[in-house]
């Protein structure tokens, strides 16, 4: 007589992301999805990131070839009075990830951020440049990344993502849009530059990074778009877009809208490593966000 219980097998997948119910997690999934990849998604009520045994039972339970972790602690200024619990996911999560990985056989790809650079360069961040984070979320978002490579040196690969925007979540965009509603005239940051970067963009270079073989992959990837801008530019693009008219935004420095933890005047990041494997860097912001826009 067999048991109904223990006799059910577990879930393959190919893939497996985690924080899968966020932003960058639902488009990956979908990425995964379109090419008919057999993928499965855990979000945070699925798999707690800190509880190693729990992390090491469901890669030993779904097996996966590939996990991307897309789970983080992104509340960037909660991490300044919050840093132990910021830490315990963003450090100590992907810690347990990546032993788990280890252990099992897998892949890591693990997304990272721009926070990790102390924002004050004159030139994009190359991938190799060393990170020096001036904030609480910048710290621990590094030992996560030090924790991965240094437990799969061969297969751990960190993407480090900036300013992103997507269909699903609260993000800048929809925040611009639901304000061009409510206000005739509205004021944004002006003397911090990055790369708005739409997360569907970065799903794709995830995917294909995923694919390539992991001598290939491994070590440290910036996955942002193309060109730079700044938060005042940004809204007055998605306002363009919207046929609203963009004087609308106007614009005040950093210090007229101070927040607990320092934002990086800089965060425009390098490209170059893409064009080792034959693989474009993400296409220009503007590109991406007008095809964006409809999803949005």
């Amino acid at each position: 007589m067999t048991n109904p219980t223990t006799d059910i097998v577990p879930p393959r997948a190919d893939w497996l992301v985690t924080g899968a119910g966020g932003m960058l997690g639902r488009d990956v999934l979908a990425r995964l999805a379109a090419d008919a990849e057999p993928a499965l998604g855990l979000a945070r009520a699925d798999l707690d990131l800190t509880d190693a045994a729990a992390v090491l039972a469901a890669l030993e339970r779904h097996r996966a070839k590939v996990v991307v972790n897309c789970a983080a602690w992104t509340a960037v200024d909660a991490a300044e009075e919050h840093e132990a619990e910021a830490l315990a996911v963003n450090g100590d999560g992907a810690r347990n990830l990546a032993a788990a990985c280890a252990a099992v056989g897998a892949r890591l790809l693990h997304v990272s951020t721009d926070y990790v650079f102390r924002g004050d360069a004159g030139a994009p961040y190359a991938e190799d440049a060393a990170p020096d984070p001036v904030t609480a979320y910048g710290r621990t978002k590094l030992a996560g990344e030090r924790a991965v490579l240094e437990a799969l040196p061969e297969d751990g690969s960190v993407v480090r993502v900036a300013w992103l925007y997507g269909a699903h979540g609260k993000n800048f965009v929809k925040t611009m849009l639901r304000l061009e509603g409510e206000r005739e005239r509205l004021t944004v940051v002006d003397d911090q530059r990055g790369q708005p970067t739409w997360t569907a963009d970065v799903a794709d270079r995830l995917v294909r990074l995923g694919r390539l073989p992991a001598a290939d992959a491994a070590g440290v990837w910036h996955a942002t778009s193309s060109g730079e801008t700044t938060w005042c530019g940004f809204a007055r693009e998605v306002f363009r877009l919207a046929g609203a008219d963009p004087e609308r935004v106007g614009a005040i420095t950093s210090a007229d809208f101070p927040t607990p933890a320092k934002r990086p005047a800089y965060s425009v990041l390098g490209h170059d490593r893409w064009k080792s494997v034959g693989i474009d860097p993400i296409r220009d912001w503007r590109e991406a966000l007008a095809e964006a826009f409809p999803h949005l």
